[in-house]
């Protein structure tokens, strides 16, 4: 025998449940005007208590729109902000279409995606670490399609939500100068990503505004195993160094284990902050100091402001800026007196 099937909350439902007429339910889960807000509210109650969803065909026939977004991800690699996106995409009503594009630089490339999907989505996110489009460039490919960019410069003219990279950075830096360090070395990632310049030239700007001269540098790929092997440059380097920027959380991770390998301690012998916050930070050994990007905040604001774009095209390209924050841990110890270098020290 079969199951019976559970029969899905319609218009009339969420107007019965909220007290209202159909028509003023309509007005309200199709965004519309001369609605009070307390009566706005209280469908919107009814809404989520029957988990009411509405019809695609019908939405489609009334308003002209798909309710599907496009989520572009240039690489999987640089997808943190996915969960977020997908998630505040369901909560604005939208369903999301992902495509990984793997040639970030080819104009092409993004091309022969959005020509099979452009009439059947209302906007497009795109997750974007790469300068080699620019914004008359990303508009022509789009058909005209509303679209916002996460990821990108900052102070880049384009629709686009970003974080303050800059800012991180030096946070980064200077909660180790203030801590008492002076010879910082640096695993950065990949150089031709937005974030990763950026990082890297705060660092570096940091140390010399201080008088102080940057450590060695090697460069990973925000992977794990990067970090591993970075940490083990740094230390073939020989050059000293007692705390290490890391470019991300996952390439710290990497770089604890090497530096353990060789007979080093963290934070004790070498002190190491990361980038990002994921959620296993707090549990690394020793616990990650790190830099805080808020990827549910980031996803709201792209959804947020893409959705915004969709309703109302007057509305003039911006930037909205997010802000990194520092997350003191245990990774980082400060130094009393000028500490072991760690480079030199190797061959004791």
């Amino acid at each position: 025998m079969s199951e019976p099937q559970i029969r899905q909350a319609t218009l009339r439902d969420v107007a019965d449940l909220a007290g209202v007429s159909y028509q003023t339910v309509w007005r309200v889960v199709n965004d519309r005007p001369h609605v009070a807000p307390e009566t706005r509210e209280r469908v919107l109650m009814a809404v989520r208590k029957l988990d009411y969803r509405p019809h695609r065909a019908a939405q489609m026939l009334t308003t002209g729109r798909s309710y599907i977004l496009q989520l572009v991800i240039f690489e999987y690699g640089y997808g943190d902000p996915l969960p977020a996106v997908l998630h505040w995409a369901r909560e604005y009503g939208y369903t999301m279409v992902v495509t990984e594009l793997k040639d970030p630089t080819s104009p092409e490339s993004v091309r022969a995606v959005l020509r099979e999907t452009a009439r059947m989505i209302d906007g497009l996110l795109m997750v974007m670490p790469y300068p080699h489009l620019s914004y008359e460039a990303l508009t022509q490919l789009c058909r005209g399609r509303p679209f916002v960019v996460v990821n990108t410069k900052l102070g880049s003219r384009m629709p686009s939500v970003v974080f303050d990279q800059w800012n991180g950075g030096r946070q980064a830096a200077e909660h180790l100068l203030n801590m008492g360090h002076r010879q910082i070395a640096e695993i950065c990632g990949p150089l031709e990503n937005f974030d990763a310049q950026v990082r890297d030239r705060a660092w570096r700007a940091v140390l010399v505004e201080h008088g102080l001269e940057p450590g060695p540098r090697v460069v990973g790929d925000y992977e794990v195993c990067s970090g591993y092997t970075g940490a083990q440059k740094l230390l073939q380097t020989q050059q000293p160094f007692t705390a290490i920027l890391s470019g991300n959380d996952l390439m710290a991770l990497g770089a604890i284990r090497a530096l353990r390998e060789a007979g080093l301690r963290v934070p004790e012998d070498v002190s190491i902050v990361g980038f990002d916050d994921i959620a296993e930070a707090a549990y690394f050994d020793p616990p990650l100091t790190t830099v805080r990007q808020d990827f549910d905040v980031l996803g709201k604001a792209s959804v947020d402001y893409l959705a915004a774009l969709i309703e109302h095209q007057e509305i003039a390209v911006q930037q909205r800026v997010l802000y990194p924050e520092l997350i003191v841990r245990k990774s980082v110890q400060r130094l009393e007196t000028p500490g072991k270098e760690v480079g030199q020290a190797q061959e004791t």
